[in-house]
């Protein structure tokens, strides 16, 4: 994986947040990096390649920033589709929401997300938690590589070559 050059891919629909969150990644060396979609439908498209998104350019996202409470598809919608994929269930999910409420809590990491994170009301403390996700999810942890499926068969007893 190329840490430089990988996407990330943030699914929020109130523009106003998406620019803050944008401004606080750019403030972090990942300007350029990051995809905006602004419901769950264009986030499965994108990272499915379908619709307008058929003839994207690059791999799948280094990390998914994803909003909870959107029209058409909501984030625990998009959450377990993600997760339920064979090809993109090894993408980290952190969940950036307004919500704190403990059902939203629940039902996130019951459908799989790796981190919840409440978005500050400050800006100050944004930028720092933007700062901590940069550090550890872009450059301290380490994805699985994509699935090498050519040539591969799954048995009972694990995967003949």
């Amino acid at each position: 994986m190329n840490k430089t050059a990988d996407a990330i891919l943030l699914v929020e629909d109130n523009p106003d947040d998406a620019e803050l969150t944008k401004l606080a990644l750019s403030r972090h060396g990942l300007d350029g990096r990051v995809t905006h979609v602004s419901d769950g439908m264009q986030a499965l498209d994108y990272l499915f390649r379908r619709n307008q998104f058929v003839n994207r350019p690059g791999s799948n996202p280094v990390l998914v920033l994803l909003d909870l409470k959107m029209p058409l598809l909501d984030g625990i919608g998009v959450l377990r589709e993600i997760k339920s994929s064979d090809v993109l269930h090894n993408i980290p999910v952190v969940v950036l929401t307004s919500s704190t409420e403990p059902s939203d809590l629940l039902r996130a990491y019951d459908a799989g997300t790796n981190a919840y994170i409440a978005k500050p009301t400050e800006f100050s403390q944004f930028l720092s938690a933007m700062k901590h996700v940069c550090e550890f999810w872009v450059n301290i942890n380490q994805t699985a590589p994509p699935l090498a499926t050519a040539g591969v068969r799954s048995t009972g007893f694990g995967e003949l070559l």
